[in-house]
């Protein structure tokens, strides 16, 4: 059997955390001068339970994940525009290790690749940032983020309490940090970045590392914050993220799942709000209403007091090259309210853009008045915020089948299925998340004739082995694919020769059994078939050839 050298895009399923000190009140991060920033008061981020705080102020911050990588710096300013008009305060992003340090020692901060002039962009436009450093970062992404060389340092295990993966992890980690710091970009120096994530989801993995789990998390923790960033750190889907982290939420239903921060003084931030489910290769579009998106939002924010909501993805965009990882299409998130392209996809984005100004009317009794819940059934509730001068209540449908009248203070409300009704002074409904007033968006393509022409496009051909003296390989087995394809290439080729002669009733079968991805088969070079899901990560394929 020979093997033709080829790499298979890989996904690394994990997550981290880390520890630190802690105040028992709220925490306060800011830079050590006064009189910086040309003589303006000095700037500060801080938190307590209800919220962050920006100069001492809580804020009601609604963010929406950009990834730079997937679309094209001429998109950016458009991009970011129509967020800051969907009334977004944020725009949170991953760093991509592997494509800032594909080779150990060599950066790339060029292009798509370019964080700096993404994130000034983002300040021009009066945003902040939420940085989410990891380095493995998940995000659908090759490897999740890790760079292919890491998988040659000796002794090297990733995400876990291992000093040569430390070492290298800090060393990114670090080198990000200060290109942020140099370039004044953190909030203390007058730039927009006001939090900043360490790891990524590392409580689903925690456990298989077993003693080398725990310490790992306290060690990334006490790492980030010794870098002195300015701002403070946050861990997702880590409960128990040692202070002064704050642990946030990622998922569909956070208001319902999300147990709270694990500490009174740190606010309840939801990190990932999905806005539909990433695509994959053999599977129908998996796409969220923009009702269901709504309802989830307030929810969180009525039931867990919720000040900072995230969504995953607000624009997805391209994967570009070959970082999609295993199973994943090439178009990423394209049903969130920013598509593929970065139109506006209708009714999501106005549907949100009202939630927002809704919520905002409301923001100081939210984030500063007292707290009160009632029960008028069994599956409706109510929940009020209320100041000496400013009430906002939220009345909630759980019933998804039954709509539902409610008798509030001196007047009835008519609730739909699912859904909740923000009232402002706790009187006037101002927004129903079941209520979606935008038309849907109707999207159309037509072909781009100045386009069509043959010498406006690249072709590239994968290799394919035709015979024996083609292949890098010869062995008795199947090869490990990564450490053969060194990731030059998402295919491994196998070929095999049988002279067959008939003698009867012998039959040939060939039989396959692996874990790859994906299976493509040709006998006497006809396609015979092609296997892989990504719900069956194993593969069992038996053809009988000829009798």
């Amino acid at each position: 059997m020979a093997a033709a050298a080829a790499a298979i895009t890989a996904v690394l399923l994990a997550a981290l955390m880390a520890r630190a000190s802690a105040a028992a009140a709220g925490r306060v991060w800011a830079d050590e001068e006064k009189g910086a920033h040309n003589g303006t008061a000095r700037r500060q981020v801080t938190y307590d339970g209800r919220s962050l705080m920006l100069d001492g102020a809580r804020r009601m911050l609604f963010s929406g994940d950009i990834h730079y990588p997937r679309s094209t710096p001429e998109m950016w300013p458009r991009l970011i525009e129509s967020a800051r008009e969907g009334g977004l305060d944020v725009i949170q992003t991953y760093v991509f290790w592997n494509v800032h340090e594909p080779i150990q020692g060599q950066y790339n901060f060029e292009g798509r690749y370019d964080l700096v002039k993404f994130i000034r962009e983002i300040h021009a436009q009066g945003l902040y940032v939420s940085l989410r450093v990891g380095p493995f970062i998940e995000a659908e992404w090759k490897y999740g983020g890790l760079p292919f060389w890491l998988r040659g340092v000796p002794n090297i295990t990733f995400r876990c309490d291992n000093e040569p993966y430390k070492v290298h992890m800090q060393k990114f980690v670090a080198k990000i940090v200060n290109m942020m710091k140099d370039e004044k970009l953190y909030y203390p120096q007058g730039g927009p970045i006001i939090i900043s994530q360490i790891e990524n989801e590392y409580k689903l993995v925690e456990g298989a590392f077993h003693s080398r789990g725990p310490p790992y998390v306290r060690w990334a923790a006490a790492m980030a914050v010794n870098l002195q960033t300015g701002v403070p750190w946050m861990m997702c889907k880590q409960d128990d993220a040692p202070d002064p982290i704050i642990n946030t939420c990622n998922g569909l239903i956070c208001g319902e799942t999300f147990i709270g921060p694990n500490k009174p003084n740190k606010p309840a931030l939801w990190t990932e709000n999905w806005t539909s489910r990433y695509p994959l290769y053999g599977h129908d579009p998996r796409y969220r209403s923009p009702a269901d998106i709504a309802f989830a939002v307030a929810l969180f924010i009525a039931r867990k007091k919720g000040s900072f909501v995230s969504y995953y993805m607000y624009h997805g965009g391209t994967n570009f090259g070959r970082f999609a990882s295993s199973y994943v299409t090439t178009s990423y998130y394209d049903g969130a309210p920013l598509d593929e392209y970065g139109l506006i996809w209708q009714s999501t984005w106005s549907h949100l853009r009202e939630l927002h100004a809704a919520v905002k009317q409301s923001e100081e009794p939210l984030l500063s008045g007292s707290y009160s819940t009632y029960s008028f059934g069994e599956q409706q509730e109510g929940h009020v915020f209320e100041t000496e001068s400013n009430c906002v209540a939220f009345l909630v449908n759980l019933d998804k089948h039954k709509t539902s009248n409610i008798q509030f203070g001196e007047a009835s409300f008519q609730l739909a299925p699912k859904s909740i009704s923000i009232l402002s002074s706790c009187r006037r409904v101002v927004f129903e998340t079941a209520k979606v007033n935008a038309q849907h968006g109707l999207r159309t393509a037509q072909v781009v004739q100045s386009l069509n022409n043959v010498d406006s496009w690249k072709i590239f051909k994968e290799p394919i082995p035709l015979a024996i003296n083609n292949t890098t390989h010869i062995g008795h087995r199947f090869f490990e694919h990564l450490s053969t394809t060194k990731d030059e290439t998402d295919y491994l080729w196998y070929l095999t020769r049988y002279d067959y002669r008939s003698n009867g009733d012998t039959q040939l079968v060939l039989n396959v059994e692996s874990q790859a991805h994906v299976l493509h088969a040709y006998i006497n070079n006809d396609y015979v078939v092609c296997m892989g899901v990504m719900m069956d990560l194993e593969i069992s394929f038996s053809r009988h050839l000829l009798r």
